[in-house]
């Protein structure tokens, strides 16, 4: 009887350690993690989605609105910084203009894994973060941002929430159209006729939901392409092609001997084939394909937003390299005088041992700035990384004249 109870006792304790074992344990907190991690990264980017989608007076829809409780909203100012009206119909456009996207409050518990998410996959947006009144953290900054108190009242901001704010500008000169219905404004090919801000607007089409014809929208290429599901059955002479974005069948490829250096073509307008010079052969001139759409993204016609993939800074600028189709931030000197690029007196850091200077987050922010193209910008504890103007006092040393180049950078001898 007792070897019966060793026996059921040593079973017992066998099935508990392997029920509560450490190795257990370990896999379940890590398959929680994980599953946190991607809860908190789909909310990221649901919210850069309905953020972009009010770049473009568009309505996202989504489930992930709902679910997360996201909200996009535009907020006003004067210059007295008082709030608003953006739908004003007068010829004076607001001074301020923003953006702000929100979700609903975080648990302070998913804040640190929320800010290394943003810095993984948002490095650049300084203005995407978790909002603690008054402050906005945000992983692409060592300082927080501040914002403005009448802002907070207005967009009902509340700590904890991921916000997303984005300033625009409203170009100064006023269209007036002779009809206020629009009836006589033709808009180019690929934009829309849309009445927003008090006036008509061209603004371009949401692809993702306008593919014409027998197109379809494909999310990894971003754009329209053929739908395969709808392409026809033709005769045993003829073949399927997409005419106009519409499918068609056609005679199939006819006997065209054409000459050397030149292909054959088929013209969709005569459904006849043609001899074309063989583009193989020219040479590939990597050009932008329509600079000001790029310069200008994203935002309606005559918008001057920030760039898709990366954020500049109230103290930046955007630049685009026409040859390689990037953009950078680079600094931008006419904001010296601003005080929320240098919170200081010029007048007081001139001298042989003092310089203006440019705080540099990394060597990839030096890209594009030709008067830094053959310099050593140094990038040090001495130097504020802030992306904004900053005075350098060297003390008892002075300003090395050859190796700094105001205002972007200063260096001590």
């Amino acid at each position: 009887m007792n070897i019966f109870l060793i026996l059921l006792s040593v079973i017992i304790m066998a099935g508990y350690y392997l029920i509560s074992s450490p190795s257990t344990r370990i896999i379940q907190h890590e398959t929680e993690y994980a599953i946190q991690r991607a809860d908190l990264r789909s909310v990221a980017e649901c919210t850069v989605s309905a953020q972009n989608a009010a770049m473009y007076g568009e309505i996202f829809e989504d489930i992930c609105t709902e679910r997360y409780d996201i909200t996009s909203q535009y907020i006003c100012m004067n210059n007295k910084y008082n709030i608003v009206s953006c739908d004003s119909e007068s010829a004076k456009n607001p001074d301020f203009n923003f953006i702000i996207t929100t979700t609903a409050v975080l648990p302070e518990s998913d804040y640190n894994n929320m800010l290394e998410i943003l810095e993984k996959y948002y490095p650049d947006a300084g203005t995407f973060g978790i909002f603690l009144n008054p402050d906005l953290m945000s992983a692409a900054s060592f300082n927080n941002r501040t914002i403005p108190k009448n802002i907070i009242d207005a967009a009902k901001l509340q700590p904890g929430q991921l916000v997303y704010i984005m300033q625009y500008k409203i170009p100064e000169e006023v269209i007036n159209y002779q009809t206020v219905d629009g009836a006589d404004i033709d808009c180019p090919s690929g934009t829309m006729k849309t009445f927003r801000f008090g006036r008509w607007q061209c603004i371009e089409y949401n692809y993702k939901i306008s593919c014409t014809g027998d197109t379809i929208w494909d999310s990894d290429l971003m754009e329209c392409v053929a739908d395969e599901t709808r392409k026809p059955l033709c005769a045993n002479n003829q073949t399927a092609v997409l005419v106009d974005d519409i499918w068609e069948c056609v005679d199939p490829f006819a006997d065209k001997t054409c000459p050397d250096n030149m292909i054959a073509r088929l013209n969709y307008t005569s459904l006849e084939w043609e001899c074309i010079e063989d583009p193989n052969n020219k040479k590939d001139v990597k050009k932008c394909d329509n600079i000001a759409r790029v310069s200008n993204t994203p935002g309606g016609i005559g918008a001057t937003l920030r760039v898709r993939s990366i954020s500049c800074t109230d103290c930046e600028m955007s630049v685009l390299d026409e040859e390689t189709c990037e953009t950078y931030c680079i600094p931008d000197p006419s904001k010296l005088n601003d005080e929320k690029c240098y919170n200081g007196n010029l007048d007081e850091c001139i001298g042989p041992n003092r310089g203006i200077y440019f705080g540099f987050t990394s060597k990839s922010k030096i890209d594009g700035i030709k008067e830094l193209e053959k310099a050593t910008v140094i990038l040090d504890d001495a130097h504020n990384q802030n992306r904004m103007f900053n005075c350098i006092d060297c003390g008892d040393s002075i300003i090395d004249t050859e190796n700094s180049i105001s205002p972007y950078t200063a260096v001590c001898k």
